[in-house]
C-alpha cells in the first residue's frame, strides 16, 4: 500500500462548531427565561419567609414564583383537559394553588420551582441538539468547481448533479459524494468513516462529501446528489432517530394520569358527599384542601428527582456529565453496550509502537516530516524526539501525493513510504541512498484502562460489549483482541452503525453506544442511552449524547451505570416512604379528622425525609462504590 503525501498540513477532521449565535439562541428559549425567574424569585422569598420577616416583604416574591413557574404548565394541563385527559402539571398547579390558599407558600413554591426547571432543561437539551445538527451541514462546501468542456465555473454546490466532474485542490473538502477520476492524494475521511489516518485515494475510489483532501488535486465524478450524500444521510439518521425514539419518562410521570385522576375525583367527592349531607361548607372545603395538600405529588415528585439530581452532580464531579435525570434513570437500564473504536477504544492519534533497523534512520525520516501537521508526521516526529535523537534539517523536499515523501538529509537521499505491516496499524518504510534503512511500527494506542472497562461494563450487563467501527477488519480485530472483546463489526458506515443499534433495541435490548465522531452520532441518537467522549468527541456527537465522559477516562462508563442504578434503587426507596406517608395521611383525613397543621407537618416531613435520602449520592463515597462495583 502506498504511503500517502505528507507535504500538505492537513486541516483537523473535528467539525467546526456551530457560530457563537447559534449557541446564544438557547438562552433565548422562553422556558428557561421562565424557570429562572420562578427559581430566582423563590430563592429571594425563602430567607425572608425563614426568618419571620412580615409577609408583604415575601409574599409579592412567591406570587412571581407561582406566576412565572406555573403559567405554561398551569396551561399545557388546561389543555390536556381540554383534550380529556388530567396530568401532573394541572395537579401541581391546582395543589400549589391550594397550598398557598392554605398559607403553605414555601410549600407549593417548591413544586413550582421543580416542575417548571426540568421543564426548562428538557427544552434546553432538545434546542442544542437540534442546532448541532444543523451545524453540521456546515461540513459539506457550499461551492464547488465543475470542470465543463470550456474550463472551469463556481457554482453552488446543492447545484451538481450526478455525472458532473469537480476539481478538489490541496487543502479543499469534498463538495459531493463521487469517484475519483484523476489525481492522486489522501483524504481525511474520518467524519464519516472514524478511520484515525487520512486514506490514500486515487482512480477509481470512492469518496465522500464534507471530507478534507490533503496533497494533491483530484478530479472527481459526482455519484450522488447533495440530498443523498452520506453527509446529507447522517443528519437525516439524527434527526429521525431523535424525533422517533420512545418518549422518556421518569417512573412518576408514567403513573400521572391515574394518579392526578384519582387525587381530583376523591377531592370532587370530599367537596360534594358532605355537602349533600348537610355538612358546613366551610369545614367541607377546609377537609378537601387538607386531603389536597397530604395528597399532592411534593413527596413524589422529591422522591425521584433528589436521588438522581444527586447523582448527576457526584458522575460530573468526577469527570462524567450526564444532561438530565431522565438521562441519569435511563443509563442504569441498559444491558447491552457498543462501543466505537478509534478515539473512543483507543487515543484516536497514531504513535511508533516498535522500530526495526537502525535507529539513525528515524532522525533522518523525522526531518523530512519535520514541516508537516500530517498524523503520521507527528507521531515520526514525536518518536525521534522522545528517543533524545537531533532532527537534522531537510532539503530538496519533494512528494508524490498519495504515495511518498522524498528530501535530502545530511547529504542523503530519504524516502519515506508505507510498508506492509503485520502487528500494526501502519507500518512506514524508511530508505536511505536507495536501500531500505528501518520499517517503523505505527498504531493507534489503546487508551488507558479499556480491558478493565470492558470487563467491568460486561459484569454490569451480563453481556460482552460489541465493536462497532468503520475501520478496516484488521485494526478492528486488533483493537478488539487487546480490550477484551470478540463481537466486531468493522467497515461500517454511520448507517450501519445505527441499523445496528436499531436491530438489538427492537429485539428488546436498551443500548448503552459510546462513540466520539460524527459517523457515531446516528447511532447515539438511536440508541437507549448515548455517551460521547469529551476531548476527542465532535460537536455533533457531543450534543446527540445523552452524557459525556469528559476526560476521556473509560473506567468512568461503567462507574455512572452502577451509579445510576443505585440512584434508581434509591428512588423506589423513596417512592415507598412518600407512598407510605401519603397513604396514612389520606386514610386518616378520610377516616377521621386530620388536622391542617399535622397533615402539613406530615406532608413536609415525608418531602424532607425523601430529599435527604436522595442526597446520599452526593458523597463521594458514592462514586468509588459505583467504581468498584
Amino acid at each position: 500500500m502506498a504511503f500517502p503525501a505528507l507535504d500538505t498540513p492537513a486541516a483537523p477532521a473535528r467539525p467546526a462548531p456551530p457560530p457563537a449565535g447559534r449557541k446564544a439562541r438557547v438562552t433565548e428559549l422562553p422556558e428557561v427565561r421562565w424557570a429562572a425567574l420562578a427559581a430566582l424569585a423563590f430563592l429571594c422569598a425563602l430567607p425572608l419567609d425563614l426568618a419571620g420577616a412580615p409577609a408583604w416583604a415575601w409574599a409579592p416574591l412567591y406570587a412571581l414564583c407561582y406566576a412565572a413557574g406555573g403559567w405554561e404548565p398551569g396551561l399545557a394541563g388546561l389543555r390536556a383537559l381540554r383534550a380529556r385527559t388530567l396530568d401532573v402539571d394541572l395537579l401541581m398547579v391546582v395543589a400549589a394553588i391550594g397550598a398557598a390558599a392554605l398559607g403553605q407558600f414555601l410549600d407549593g413554591g417548591l413544586l413550582i420551582v421543580v416542575f417548571a426547571v426540568s421543564g426548562a432543561l428538557e427544552a434546553l437539551a432538545a434546542r442544542r441538539t437540534a442546532d448541532s445538527v444543523r451545524g453540521l451541514l456546515d461540513l459539506a462546501p457550499t461551492t464547488a468547481v465543475r470542470l465543463t468542456a470550456t474550463g472551469e465555473e463556481t457554482i453552488e454546490a446543492t447545484a451538481l448533479v450526478v455525472g458532473d466532474t469537480v476539481l478538489v485542490r490541496p487543502g479543499e473538502r469534498l463538495p459531493a459524494d463521487g469517484t475519483v477520476l484523476a489525481g492522486a492524494g489522501d483524504v481525511d475521511q474520518a467524519t464519516i468513516t472514524g478511520e484515525p489516518l487520512p486514506a490514500a485515494k486515487g482512480p477509481g475510489d470512492e469518496v465522500y462529501a464534507g471530507t478534507l483532501n490533503g496533497a494533491g488535486a483530484l478530479r472527481i465524478r459526482v455519484d450522488k446528489e447533495a440530498g443523498a450524500t452520506v453527509l446529507a444521510r447522517i443528519v437525516a439518521l439524527v434527526e429521525e432517530a431523535s424525533a422517533t425514539k420512545a418518549p422518556t419518562q421518569l417512573f412518576v410521570e408514567k403513573i400521572e394520569q391515574r394518579y392526578s385522576v384519582g387525587v381530583v375525583g376523591a377531592t370532587l367527592l370530599l367537596l360534594a358527599v358532605p355537602l349533600v349531607l348537610g355538612a358546613a361548607l366551610t369545614e367541607t372545603l377546609l377537609r378537601a384542601m387538607t386531603f389536597m395538600i397530604v395528597a399532592s405529588p411534593c413527596a413524589v415528585v422529591l422522591a425521584t428527582m433528589p436521588p438522581l439530581l444527586s447523582a448527576i452532580a457526584t458522575a460530573g464531579r468526577h469527570g462524567v456529565l450526564v444532561k438530565s435525570a431522565v438521562v441519569m434513570e435511563r443509563l442504569g437500564a441498559v444491558d447491552r453496550v457498543a462501543l466505537d473504536k478509534t478515539g473512543t477504544l483507543t487515543e484516536g492519534a497514531p504513535r511508533v509502537t516498535a522500530l526495526h533497523g537502525d535507529p539513525g534512520a528515524l532522525a533522518l525520516a523525522a526531518a523530512a516530516e519535520l514541516p508537516s501537521e500530517h498524523p503520521l508526521a507527528r507521531a515520526v516526529v514525536a518518536e525521534a524526539r522522545a528517543r533524545g535523537l537531533a532532527v537534522p534539517e531537510a532539503t530538496a523536499f519533494s512528494s508524490v501525493p498519495g504515495k511518498e515523501i522524498r528530501a535530502r538529509v545530511r547529504g542523503r537521499d530519504v524516502t519515506v513510504r508505507r510498508a506492509a505491516g503485520d502487528h500494526a496499524d501502519t507500518a512506514v518504510e524508511i530508505v536511505v541512498d536507495g536501500e531500505r534503512a528501518a520499517v517503523l511500527e505505527l498504531t493507534d494506542r489503546l487508551r488507558d484502562g479499556a480491558p478493565e472497562a470492558v470487563a467491568a461494563l460486561t459484569r454490569l450487563t451480563g453481556a460482552a460489549p460489541t465493536l462497532l467501527t468503520g475501520d478496516n477488519a484488521g485494526a478492528a480485530a486488533r483493537v478488539a483482541r487487546d480490550a477484551g472483546l470478540a463481537d466486531v463489526r468493522s467497515g461500517l458506515l454511520p448507517q450501519d452503525k445505527a441499523a445496528a443499534v436499531r436491530e438489538w433495541e427492537a429485539a428488546g435490548a436498551r443500548v448503552l453506544m459510546v462513540g466520539d465522531g460524527v459517523n457515531d452520532a446516528p447511532a447515539l441518537a438511536a440508541a437507549h442511552s448515548g455517551v460521547a467522549m469529551g476531548r476527542a468527541g465532535s460537536d455533533l456527537a457531543l450534543e446527540t449524547a445523552d452524557a459525556v465522559v469528559v476526560r476521556d477516562e473509560l473506567a468512568a462508563l461503567p462507574a455512572v451505570v452502577a451509579l445510576s442504578r443505585r440512584a434508581r434503587r434509591l428512588v423506589v426507596q423513596n417512592l415507598v416512604i412518600a407512598a407510605v406517608c401519603i397513604g396514612v395521611l389520606v386514610v386518616w383525613d378520610l377516616a377521621g379528622r386530620l388536622p391542617l397543621p399535622l397533615g402539613v407537618v406530615g406532608h413536609e416531613g415525608s418531602t424532607v425525609l425523601v430529599g435527604l435520602n436522595g442526597l446520599r449520592l452526593l458523597r463521594d463515597a458514592a462514586w468509588r462504590k459505583a467504581a468498584a462495583s
